[in-house]
């Protein structure tokens, strides 16, 4: 299991992470943005007008920023304050090395310290290693849509999985 730090994202390494979600966007259905975000596209992405919501960078014993993983606002209804989204991206180099779970717990710990109630994370039904990674560390399915996603000229379709954490 790889050494991981994680660390609030700062503004100044939001191009290794826009880098790092750039692979996914261009050579994966993980997400589905169809075009590769601009610097300031990305910032709407992680950065939050509420300190609920936070992204962490997360960084490998050599200084390299190996990933990131957020909580970010569920719905914009009163009624779900209490839930929040995570979303994890790792660089590829960095997978299948115990990183997304270590991920998974921190995220968990920062949620608690929230006051979250539950946990939900939505992914394209194709991506096994996600479903797994969620799936090992206590996350149960809740839904799936099917085809309500195109993209490569293909339908795709979206589960979510939740954890209540409180």
């Amino acid at each position: 299991m790889s050494a991981v730090t994680f660390e609030e994202l700062r503004e100044e390494s939001l191009p290794e992470v826009l880098a790092i979600y750039t692979h996914y966007v261009q050579n994966t259905t993980a997400t589905f943005h169809a075009h590769a975000l601009s610097l300031a596209e990305m910032r709407e992405v992680v950065f939050f007008d509420s300190p609920k919501y936070q992204t962490y960078a997360i960084r490998a014993a050599s200084g390299v920023i190996c990933g990131y993983v957020l909580l970010t606002q569920h719905k914009k209804r009163e009624a779900y304050d209490g839930t929040a989204e995570v979303t994890i991206y790792l660089h590829p180099d960095f997978t299948g090395q115990g990183i997304g779970g270590q991920a998974i717990a921190f995220i968990e710990k920062a949620a608690r310290e929230r006051n979250f109630h539950v946990l939900v994370a939505t992914i394209c039904g194709q991506n096994a290693a996600s479903i797994q990674l969620f799936e090992r560390n206590g996350f149960s399915r809740c839904a799936h849509y099917r085809e309500v996603g195109r993209k490569f000229g293909q339908l795709l379709d979206v589960v979510a999985y939740q954890k209540i954490i409180s």
